[in-house]
Order: structure tokens, then sequence, then C-alpha cells
């Protein structure tokens, strides 16, 4: 995730060590996990370029949204994989938010951020079209156009409570 929110943030087509120097990780670290994204389609090669008789590749992340189903393996220990990597990744995702939340509290500004934590009750439809929005305009909104414009961490949480959230109706 760290690798692909380093990417998403660089405004040009990045090196891999340019990308290891800003994260302040070891390049051959990164290029292991560069080269695992690359290879599922999340990090694209756009060129390459001879610097001092060096090949220098650089890579933009990929722009757009990942759903995983699964309901897609067959095989029981696919899933249960399945079921702990995800897991692992929304408790991962979590902590990030908070601790950014927490770090936003500690600089000392005056508003750190807003918490919202709300049941709201949706059609599969609605709940489709508020995700296509929210991540809409987060992709709209991902890059700063104007000087003006501050950096602010959105963190977006929605899932069905109940076995009727999960049915198209």
């Amino acid at each position: 995730m760290k690798i692909m929110n380093f990417f998403h943030k660089s405004d040009h087509p990045a090196t891999i060590k340019e990308i290891a120097d800003r994260m302040g990780e070891v390049p051959a670290k990164v290029y292991y996990h560069a080269r695992k994204l690359e290879s599922i389609g999340l990090l694209e090669l756009v060129e390459t370029k001879q610097i001092n008789g060096i090949t220098a590749k650089f890579y933009k992340a990929y722009d757009g949204t990942v759903n995983i189903s699964r309901d897609e393996a067959d095989d029981e220990s696919i899933k249960e994989i399945f079921r702990s990597e995800s897991q692992k990744l929304a408790s991962n995702m979590f902590d990030a938010a908070k601790e950014k939340y927490l770090a936003s509290s500690e600089a000392g500004r005056k508003r750190t951020g807003t918490l919202s934590n709300s049941d709201v009750y949706l059609t599969k439809e609605e709940a489709e079209e508020f995700l296509k929005l929210a991540i809409e305009f987060a992709q709209t909104h991902s890059r700063r156009t104007r000087s003006e414009q501050a950096e602010y961490h959105l963190f977006l949480s929605l899932s069905a409570v109940s076995e009727d959230g999960l049915k198209s109706k």
C-alpha cells in the first residue's frame, strides 16, 4: 500500500529508486514489491531511458478501482488465504488512517479532521452509487491544481451490516 501511495502521489512517472528514496527504504526491497505490483497490473512501465549507461525504468500507478471477490475461488484453502489477507489489508488501512489522524491532532492544528460514524439504509444500487461518487470525487482531487489547496487524508469504509445489504433489490 505504501508503495502504491507514493507512486500515486508522484506528479510524474517515477523510478523505483526515486520512490525508495522518498520512502526511506532500500531500493532492492521496493523493487521486489514493485515487480509484484507490476505483475498484477497495479504498476505500469511507461518509459525507459538510458542515463549514464544505466537503463532507468519509469512507472506509474494504476489509476482506477480494484474490486476483488472471494466468491470466485472454489478452493476452501484459497478462500481462507483471501480472508486472512483481506483482514490484514483492512487492518493496515485502518491503522494508517488512524495514525494520520492522530499525527494531525498532535501537530497542533486548530482543526485536526472530521470523524463520522453512521449506519445508513441504502439499496445495493444506492450503495454502489455512493461509492462511485466518493471515488470519482477523490480521483478528481488527487492532485494539487491550485496553490491554495491543502492535502487532506480521506479514508472511507462502507460495509453491509446485514445480509439484506448484500442482495440486489
